[in-house]
């Protein structure tokens, strides 16, 4: 009994082998090698999954950023708002088309790949935003 579990176990499904080499399998934390891939200009992306993570994570870390520093400054409102659009887009646009120099059409066009986590890092934007702004300048 004990052999055809053996043989069970050796055989994985390749759903469970996917997620075994998925970046964030491991608690939502993307690998090393992955952020030097991402680092570099010259990278081959064959895993389209793994480039738009790293577009995910790079406006994560910008909303954080960002949020701290509007926090602090203390910008308010729609300006506030604008710009956090206007440089999240923009940094992650430059980021993909220069630095990166892939072909947007891959992944759906320039649009897709713009917007891309750009919800959940506006989202995660204002919370820090708000968080500091109130902490600092409310009396």
């Amino acid at each position: 009994m004990s052999g055809g579990r053996r043989k069970e176990d050796q055989t994985s499904h390749p759903q469970q082998q996917q997620q075994q080499h998925h970046p964030v399998a491991n608690g939502g934390v993307l690998r090393g090698s992955l952020w030097s891939k991402a680092l570099r200009s010259d990278s081959a992306w064959e895993d389209k999954d793994e480039f738009l993570d790293v577009i995910y994570w790079f406006r994560q870390i910008i909303a954080v950023i960002l949020g701290v520093i509007w926090g602090i400054v203390p910008l308010k409102g729609f300006i506030g708002i604008a710009i956090f659009c206007l440089i999240n887009a923009g940094v992650l646009y430059l980021y993909f088309s220069s630095f990166q120099q892939i072909d947007e059409e891959e992944y759906g066009g320039t649009w897709e790949l713009t917007k891309e986590g750009f919800m959940t890092s506006f989202a995660l934007f204002l919370v820090v935003w708000i968080i500091f702004f109130t902490a600092i300048h409310y009396d």
